[in-house]
């Protein structure tokens, strides 16, 4: 019994200590993985169970306040990091790049990065939080709930064990992204008045999915050069960049063209209804819009 738990501590000890950077491996929620899943499983125990029972019989906290605080500190966080990607790219090839596992400021700083990347992921599981809190269970979606999870999930390895090089490209486009989605959600928590300035909110998700594509291009580039940066990673990335873009594209298409193909259904009935007051050849009108009306999802024959 003995020999079987010194044999459990020898692999525990081999890979969540010698395989690691040593320079982060004693950094805040880096050493063991058990505080992050702790994290993650109260995170997923509220957003699925617990909280929406708490909340139905009660009515959504609007947050206002905390809102315009939370998003304005994901903005200038996604600015910062976003900036030291700049800084540290211009240094880098951006066919491959390993990691530098030296202790100068340099590499300190591309480790500090990776890590307050990974702090990141980990705050922004209150968005889910605060769906929750507002009623805004249409927005709590498989698509939210797996991205949230699994992105603390990768980041914290990548701190822990290769905080710099290729893999940091992801972060730095998806901190770009972050910029302009937060700040969707930082004008938007000041009220309706706010919604005719926010047309651009659908291009959001276009650009979600450009992000994905150029994550992709790019970790490809692992399987063909050689810089020491390991060609494992891919079957982490790959399979995530493919498997995000299209989760994000069928979220754009529910939500975006069908409600255009719904809207624009409504609008030729309408004009097929004005026209039947002064003309009566509009056969062919009234027969397409019960087409379209017969071939509509369900969710486009409830708006119809």
């Amino acid at each position: 019994m003995a020999a079987v738990n010194a044999s459990q501590t020898d692999y525990w000890n081999f890979l969540f200590i010698e395989l690691a950077d040593p320079r982060t491996n004693d950094w805040f929620l880096i050493k063991s993985p058990l505080p992050l899943l702790t994290i993650l499983g109260f995170y997923l125990y509220f957003v699925l169970s617990w909280g929406p029972r708490f909340m139905r019989d009660r009515k959504p906290f609007k947050l206002e306040r905390t809102l315009l605080v939370y998003n304005f500190f994901q903005v200038a966080l996604s600015v910062w990091m976003v900036y030291e990607g700049v800084v540290i790219w211009q240094y880098y090839s951006w066919r491959c790049q390993p990691v530098d596992w030296s202790r100068t400021p340099k590499a300190y700083r591309e480790a500090r990065v990776v890590y307050v990347y990974y702090l990141a992921k980990i705050t922004e599981l209150l968005d889910t939080i605060f769906f929750v809190l507002r009623k805004n269970d249409r927005q709590v979606t498989f698509l939210h709930v797996y991205h949230h999870t699994v992105m603390p999930m990768i980041s914290w390895g990548t701190s822990k064990y290769y905080p710099g090089g290729h893999g940091t490209f992801i972060g730095w486009i998806n901190s770009f992204v972050h910029i302009v989605m937060y700040s969707y959600y930082f004008l938007s928590a000041f009220g309706p008045q706010m919604q005719k300035y926010l047309w651009w909110k659908k291009y959001i998700t276009n650009l979600q999915m450009i992000q994905f594509c150029c994550a992709f291009i790019h970790q490809t580039q692992l399987l063909y050069t050689d810089c020491g940066y390991p060609r494992w990673s891919v079957c982490f990335t790959l399979p995530n960049a493919v498997f995000f873009y299209f989760l994000f594209n069928d979220f754009y298409q529910k939500s975006y063209k069908k409600k255009q193909a719904a809207a624009k259904a409504i609008a030729d009935k309408e004009v097929c209804s004005q026209s039947n007051n002064s003309n009566n050849n509009n056969n062919d009108c009234c027969a397409k819009n019960f087409n379209a009306a017969i071939q509509a999802s369900p969710a486009q024959k409830k708006v119809l």
